[in-house]
């Protein structure tokens, strides 16, 4: 089951509302005693429904999880639309300039603090969660992968573990690395972490870049999952094939 209601973040849009996703396992509504992880992803819009997807293509993650009876919450906020960058700006940790979008304001940390100070505990309060960090999780595609990953080192209080698709590790590389250096990440931090093999040419120096990325991240000692997916592309076609992969990894021994 998924439900679907509309928030507003006013510290960075205002009044202006946007989509929130919510999905419930099977098992919700005849185990009232059961309490679940939660997932929280980026792009919501994207998640579940081809009709809300902004190529018309989703990841048809609801059909996935029903299907294998995955006993997971899915919480799914909708982007900024805004043709200025908005997308851009709230899924970026930093600022940077990049020619095709020029000089974007990172508002990242922003979008981080309204997930966990507000939106968080209004899942936890309205639903049946596991609200403690080992089963808090949070994931995305392209910038929100990005996100995903600054969110499990930034705010590794709370996320145990994350996934990372197509993560647009090309924003600001050095920022990124001194994150991976410094961040305060737990023994049980756990990542999954793909690129796609037809994607990979999409930005300059990217294989590189990835490979050095997942080697900062196994000094840290993260528990990562990294694939180079064959065909792989930037696309919610590809990331709905990846379903499988990432969820199995969140939920991967997990203490129920």
């Amino acid at each position: 089951m998924i439900q679907k209601w509309n928030v507003t973040i006013p510290e960075l849009t205002g009044e202006e509302t946007r989509g929130v996703y919510l999905y419930l396992p099977r098992s919700y509504d005849w185990e009232p005693e059961r309490h679940y992880p939660v997932l929280y992803m980026f792009d919501g819009h994207n998640v579940f429904f081809d009709s809300d997807a902004t190529y018309g293509k989703s990841w048809g993650l609801g059909e996935y999880l029903d299907a294998f009876e995955v006993p997971l919450i899915v919480a799914a906020v909708e982007c900024n639309h805004h043709p200025d960058n908005g997308r851009l700006s709230e899924y970026s940790p930093y600022t940077f300039y990049e020619p095709d979008f020029g000089h974007v304001t990172g508002r990242g940390k922003i979008t981080m603090d309204w997930f966990v100070k507000t939106f968080k505990p209004a899942v936890d309060k309205k639903y049946l969660t596991l609200p403690d960090r080992q089963h808090t999780f949070i994931a995305g595609s392209s910038m929100g992968g990005l996100m995903s990953l600054y969110a499990l080192l930034e705010y590794n209080h709370v996320f145990s573990r994350a996934a990372a698709l197509s993560p647009s590790l090309w924003v600001a590389p050095d920022r990124l690395a001194r994150l991976v250096r410094g961040a305060a990440v737990r023994s049980d931090t756990v990542l999954y972490m793909d690129y796609g093999s037809r994607e990979l040419g999409n930005h300059e120096l990217m294989q590189g870049q990835f490979a050095r990325v997942v080697s900062q991240l196994l000094t840290r000692g993260v528990k990562l999952t990294c694939r180079i997916v064959p065909g792989g592309d930037h696309c919610e076609a590809s990331w709905e094939k990846q379903n499988p992969f990432f969820i199995n990894t969140l939920m991967y021994e997990l203490d129920m």
